[in-house]
């Protein structure tokens, strides 16, 4: 699978969920898109913890010799669920494409280094 691919699908899963937000008419009891959005931010970040969870355990158990199958399949509930939150405070994902990109090429070690010092400087009186 392309890139290109990968971002149409990501882009296509978030046009669906922009649509079933409510003040796009998005119906509650017919969608569980809705329904989390509806809900509001505690629905969809209690799922994002359990997907979160899911995944490290279904990691766990493919070194224990499971079914690496499971990982995909729990990451791409984490990520359906993490498209809901973006979505809910007017993100999308070219935004976190953005940002990895903007990272690419960076030392993880460096890029966290660097957000703990602008983090310190923007806490400083």
């Amino acid at each position: 699978m392309t890139s290109s691919a990968s971002h149409d699908i990501l882009a296509d899963l978030a046009a669906v969920i922009e649509s079933r937000k409510p003040a796009h008419g998005g119906d509650a009891s017919a969608s569980y898109v809705a329904r989390l959005l509806h809900q509001g931010p505690n629905a969809f970040l209690k799922k994002i913890g359990e997907e979160a969870t899911e995944v490290v355990m279904a990691a766990k158990d493919a070194d224990a010799g499971g079914d690496t199958s499971k990982i995909v399949a729990e990451v791409a509930d984490l990520w359906f669920h993490t498209l809901v939150a973006l979505a809910h405070y007017g993100l999308s994902p070219a935004h976190v494409l953005a940002e990895l990109q903007r990272r690419a090429g960076t030392s993880g070690i460096e890029e966290k280094a660097l957000r703990k010092a602008l983090s310190r400087e923007e806490n400083e009186p």
